[in-house]
């Protein structure tokens, strides 16, 4: 499995809108800000998690994003299929499925594949944004309650180099 730069965004945007969720709708601008996003492309996440009916959006001069459903509700499998597509290494678990009935010789590295597909999508599927958010963020990452964290060139190129190493560990390069 390999959760994309994109699943990333939407990651980081819905735990946003998880630990904002009793502030009513947040402007896209102000995620964007926040979370270091691309706003651009932040605006195409959305819209895809609205048609998902994940969030929804509000006009007006308080308008702007929210969760359509509590964070209790919302499961990181929901968000990683609909970004990134199936959790399984070769396509979905009823691929893996054929592969293992119809390939005697490759049974047992098809199934061991499932197996971690399997394991995967228990835990993303046992665990919803509102466990995320009580797991709170590491010490010192997060600004205080209106306190805005600047952005500097360093600290954006280094936030870049630690989120392109995820997809390596994804793969398992880095191991």
């Amino acid at each position: 499995m390999k959760i994309s730069q994109k699943g990333l965004y939407a990651l980081q945007a819905m735990m946003l809108l998880t630990r904002r969720y009793t502030q009513g709708a947040i402007r896209i601008r102000d995620i964007a800000y926040e979370e270091n996003l691309p706003e651009k492309f932040l605006e195409l996440i959305l819209l895809e998690l609205k048609n998902a009916r994940m969030v929804e959006s509000v006009r007006g001069a308080k308008g702007g994003y929210r969760l359509r459903r509590t964070p209790s509700e919302i499961r990181l499998s929901e968000i990683i299929r609909l970004i990134d597509g199936p959790l399984a290494p070769f396509g979905d678990a009823d691929q893996l499925r054929t592969l293992i009935d119809r390939d005697a010789e490759h049974r047992a590295l098809y199934q061991v594949f499932l197996e971690v597909r399997d394991a995967a999508a228990r835990i993303l599927e046992n665990t919803t944004l509102a466990d995320l958010i009580s797991r709170g963020p590491a010490a010192g990452s997060r600004p205080k309650a209106g306190e805005r964290k600047s952005i500097n060139s360093k600290t954006a190129k280094k936030k870049k180099a630690e989120l392109s190493v995820l997809p390596m560990l994804a793969r398992g390069e880095g191991a």
